[in-house]
């Protein structure tokens, strides 16, 4: 198994809204709904079983009209503080692993947000293809998400 460092990409942010505001935003489908997929594409919450072992699955439309499949496995789950779950993104990413870290800061939420991939070629490939783009744009979504809740 090769170092961790060299397999994991990551994106910080800190948003404006209270830890239990973002938690409920990864956690319920109403919220995911709204901020998961990239800008501009629906989603549909197939299964979302939020559980250690419980299973998630979402769809997206993409505009060539083929069906882009995102699903996993809760493996691990700290209220309000972690949230670790196996990730399938067919057909472009496959076998990562997605951490979320939670952590209150007063009014605010700072986030860690880490992909564990199988291998360093396998991580390189995944960030060239465009994953900052790709979730900056749905973390984006987030941010305006979390506006709206805490108006």
């Amino acid at each position: 198994m090769s170092d961790l460092s060299n397999r994991t990409l990551t994106i910080e942010k800190t948003f404006n809204a209270p830890v239990q505001l973002v938690w409920d935003a990864w956690t319920q489908s109403e919220h995911i709904l709204k901020w998961w997929a990239p800008n501009g594409m629906d989603l549909k919450v197939i299964e979302h079983d939020f559980k250690v072992g419980g299973k998630w699955k979402y769809t997206m439309q993409m505009p060539d009209g083929t069906e882009f499949i995102s699903e996993g496995a809760y493996t691990e789950i700290v209220e309000l503080e972690k949230i670790v779950t196996s990730a399938d993104f067919k057909p472009m990413t496959e076998n990562v692993e997605l951490q979320a870290y939670f952590e209150a800061v007063g009014e605010k939420t700072k986030f860690t947000f880490n992909v564990v991939h199988a291998t360093p070629e396998y991580c390189k490939q995944q960030e060239e293809m465009g994953f900052y783009n790709g979730w900056g744009s749905a973390f984006e979504r987030l941010v305006k998400h979390l506006e709206v809740l805490v108006k």
